[in-house]
């Protein structure tokens, strides 16, 4: 290779002189990623900061270790973390950090903090191509404020005595199709009847008795757009993100024409009025601009998409473990008929479900503990976070992503005896093991963002299985309870879901 040189002779540089530039060149942009990946972290945060994970057992290559690990098991890697550094340590991960509280006293400030703190808009940004433009964490402040405003008053009380009745009836309608006995996949079934109740509703009659296949089809489109990829790259040119973006242009068109025909004739009775759909479609914003079709169409796909994931994978967890425990399973039938009596036709309404029926939602919860569908939770630090955990004070540098496990946090055996265990008397009188901290328990998150649609579920899957266990004896054909999927972006059962399942015979 020649390089022509200012007023003189070429230069002429030979193959191994060429080799050696090459080297250095390589050595050079190997020493630029190796300080900006490890020595660039380390010095972030001051002599406060929590320690920095650089090695892992799964190779022995400093931060690409760690990579490796957590793309493998990022639950697995959180517990090995967790037990060699304690409850709060730091991740390099590329070029950001990610620090993690585990434990109720280093996860409360996770909890208690504003958003002016610890924020979520920079987190789920790769949900906008799913829900659309505007609606949650796209949206303002203010505006965001009026939508969860308006989903807390479609999910308060007075609804949710409505809502029990109509699951009732979608699960009784459901279950004829069992027949007198058989054997199915239950994650399958519970899959497909919990987005049945859970569309009758959210989404009203009409919807349900005249679109519910298509838009049971397009949500499927639209779930199986959201992967690993998603979350890093949201509009990389993927065939299921074109099909995610199809099946939302298709939902908004779908539901743009239920909204007209609901405004165009307000005479006819299409819903009973109490479905999440005629809430939204009043909501106006502070400024007094009415709330668009297409915002609609977003908000009733967030709910969709956090009720079906939690309901279908909590339901099928909790029937899991009962059926797998005999004693548990035997009490079970028993609590449900000293409600009901005998009569596996015997009407369920709010208060029995709300109130009499303390062991099957200790049993969900405790389903919940072991098996929560979502494994992390994600934070970005917008100021600098103080955080207090055994003993020693830590401070969380502005810019990390900031995440706790529910999955780790809720099997540590000094808050919850024999964690590992399915003991839903764990949270019975005397014992109450959720109540050693105000954030020992996640199921459904916790602090300013618990989840505001934990009522409905547990109306949701209370009522489901209450039908269920009375209407039917089952069993299950695995000799075990399924392992949890991981690698899953909501994490459900991976293995035989299968039972065997016969009508129970009644006493008249």
């Amino acid at each position: 290779m020649t390089l022509p040189t200012s007023g003189a002779a070429p230069m002429s540089i030979g193959g191994s002189d060429s080799s050696m530039l090459v080297g250095l060149a390589c050595l050079s942009v190997l020493s630029l990623l190796y300080a900006f990946f490890i020595l660039r972290p380390r010095t972030k945060g001051g002599s406060s900061a929590p320690p920095i994970v650089t090695k892992s057992p799964v190779s022995g290559l400093p931060v690409i270790g760690t990579i490796v690990e957590f793309g493998k098991s990022p639950v697995k890697m959180v517990q090995r973390c967790y037990e060699d550094y304690g409850p709060v340590f730091t991740v390099p991960f590329f070029h950001k950090r990610l620090t993690f509280l585990i434990g109720p006293e280093a996860q409360e400030p996770f909890f208690k903090a504003p958003d002016e703190v610890l924020s979520q808009d920079e987190v789920y940004g790769f949900m906008k191509p799913v829900f659309g433009p505007g609606v949650v964490y796209d949206a303002s402040k203010k505006n965001r404020q009026v939508q969860f405003q308006s989903m807390a008053h479609g999910l308060r009380t007075a609804r949710l005595k409505g809502y029990t009745a109509k699951i009732e009836k979608e699960t009784r309608q459901y279950l004829k199709t069992w027949g007198e006995s058989g054997e199915l996949d239950l994650f399958h079934a519970l899959s497909e009847l919990t987005i049945l109740t859970a569309s009758r509703c959210l989404h009203g009659d009409d919807v349900r008795e005249n679109l519910f296949k298509e838009v049971s089809e397009l949500y499927h489109d639209l779930d199986q757009g959201l992967t690993p990829l998603t979350v890093f790259f949201p509009n990389a040119p993927t065939k299921a993100h074109q099909k995610r973006n199809a099946a939302r242009a298709k939902m908004v068109e779908l539901f743009g024409k239920v909204i007209k025909n609901r405004r165009d004739n307000p005479d006819v009775k299409h819903s009973d009025g109490t479905d999440i759909l005629s809430i939204f479609m009043d909501v106006k914003y502070k400024d007094g601009s009415p709330i668009t079709d297409e915002q609609v169409t977003g908000l009733l796909i967030a709910l969709l998409f956090a009720g079906q994931h939690t309901s279908c994978i909590t339901s099928t967890w909790t029937s899991l473990f009962i059926l797998n425990n005999p004693e548990i399973m035997k009490r079970i039938v028993s609590e449900q008929m000293d409600i009901f009596g005998a009569d596996p036709d015997a009407a369920v309404d709010y208060k029995k479900v709300n109130e009499d029926m303390p062991l099957l939602h200790n049993s969900m919860k405790e389903a919940l503990r072991l098996c929560p569908p979502l494994i992390l939770l994600i934070r970005y630090a917008v100021k600098e976070l103080k955080v207090k955990a055994a003993g020693k004070n830590y401070t969380i540098p502005k810019g990390d992503m900031v995440l706790i496990s529910p999955s780790v946090g809720m099997r540590i055996p000094e808050v919850f005896k024999d964690p590992d265990a399915f003991d839903p008397d764990r949270f019975g009188p005397g014992r109450e093991e959720d109540k050693s901290s105000p954030y020992a328990y996640m199921g459904f998150g916790g602090g300013m963002h618990s989840c505001m649609g934990q009522n409905f579920a547990f109306v949701q899957v209370k009522t489901i299985l209450s039908v269920l266990f009375r209407e039917y004896e089952m069993e299950m054909i695995a000799d075990k309870v399924p392992d949890i999927d991981y690698e899953a972006m909501v994490v459900g059962p991976k293995g035989d879901c299968r039972i065997r399942y016969k009508k129970r015979q009644t006493s008249n």
